[in-house]
């Protein structure tokens, strides 16, 4: 029985399209074959952007904008009759641990699934992440003659999955989601983050690694004007970063600049993710995941009120747009100059941004029912 219900679900959970292939157009996963749940994208320089879509609960919007001489960010939409799966994946020190995460999260957390006859719970979503981060730990060890260097790549991890009427949010690292809740009878909207961010900036977060550290009075280290674990990183969790984790990792051949002075008697960094779960409401109206990069220029109630004052079509462009407008005003240039400057110069304007809104369509949620036709996109897949 169990090995009929792996195989239906394997059929539920692989990305969609003629005869089960992958298609890829402009970077994206997923154009053609009804995969993109209706929706167009289009390019404006260095941002990417599908206007609006259908998935399994609603209506999306997505859109990506390159600073990195190699984008770093991925991010995912998976929805079909089993719910709905969104991942944003910010990686650091290189594309190749979000390129993993981006090819094994996703596939890692159907096959648990199935093992559960379908039924979603925190604990299937953290076997997830701690396969892929096994997996990736296995590939690094595998590569470590050639390319010492992928022990130096982490990525951070934002993870949403509509599950029958609730939403569960799994987070390393600082990667935000935020809810647009309906408030009163006269269309008020107000801003709810339901992600934990694991950034040493934060204090609690300082608190927690001075706690987990007791003896290591340099466990997290003011720099420059920014807080960092050990002096050399932001994130405190995160799938990859093999430095932090292991010792056999944080030596020669790795560049000096990620060397620690002194032995590592345990991990620095954790791969053990955040996880919540939210009863959907009538009163959610959608969701906003976005990598660091926009929250870095706008707050969750600016967010949210983009969002709200203006159509669903187009959403996720028009804060990427309100971020770059704002780091443009910070450093008292133009946005149309601002869009003139080229990938790697850019980054040091901003960062690669990846937003995804999902609109939530309560009737649907209500009767149980998922529209047609199952979606599956990657966007930004450089590989």
């Amino acid at each position: 029985m169990l090995r009929g219900l792996m195989n239906l679900f394997s059929l539920c959970w692989k990305p969609f399209g003629p005869d089960g292939e992958n298609h890829e157009t402009n970077g994206v996963l997923g154009v053609g074959g009804g995969t993109t749940g209706g929706s167009r994208e289009g390019k404006d320089g260095l941002l990417w952007f599908r206007g609006i879509g259908k998935y399994g609960s609603g209506e999306f919007s997505m859109a990506v904008v390159q600073a990195n001489q190699v984008l770093e960010d991925q991010s995912q939409i998976e929805s079909g009759q089993f719910g709905t799966f969104v991942g944003i994946y910010d990686g650091h020190g290189g594309p190749e641990a979000a390129r993993y995460v981006c090819d094994h999260l996703f596939s890692n957390f159907g096959a648990i699934t199935a093992e559960s006859h379908g039924v979603v719970t925190a604990e299937t979503i953290q076997r997830a992440f701690r396969q892929t981060e096994e997996g990736f730990t296995t590939l690094v060890s595998e590569l470590w003659g050639s390319r010492p260097n992928m022990a130096t790549v982490g990525t951070c991890c934002l993870v949403g999955v509509i599950y029958q009427q609730t939403l569960f949010i799994a987070s390393l690292g600082d990667s935000r989601v935020v809810l647009g809740k309906k408030v009163g009878n006269i269309g008020g909207i107000a801003a709810m983050q339901l992600s934990t961010e694991h950034n040493a900036n934060i204090e609690a977060i300082r608190h927690e690694l001075k706690e987990l550290h007791p003896n290591d009075r340099q466990i997290v280290v003011l720099k420059h004007g920014v807080w960092r674990v050990k002096g050399i990183i932001q994130v405190s969790r995160s799938i990859g970063d093999l430095y932090m984790k292991h010792a056999q990792y944080n030596r020669e051949p790795i560049n000096a600049k990620f060397r620690l002075p002194e032995p590592m008697n345990m991990p620095l960094l954790s791969a053990n993710p955040t996880i919540i779960s939210h009863p959907l409401h009538p009163s959610d109206s959608f969701l906003i995941f976005a990598s660091d990069g926009l929250w870095e220029h706008l707050s969750n109630e600016k967010a949210v009120d983009i969002v709200h004052s203006h159509p669903c079509a187009g959403s996720a462009k028009r804060l990427v747009k309100a971020a770059l407008q704002e780091a443009a005003r910070k450093r008292e240039m133009r946005y149309s100059d601002l869009q003139k400057i080229d990938k790697k110069v850019r980054r040091h304007f901003h960062d690669d941004i990846t937003v995804i809104v999902l609109f939530f369509n309560h009737d649907l949620i209500s009767r149980g029912a998922v529209q047609d036709p199952p979606v599956s996109i990657r966007s930004a897949l450089e590989h």
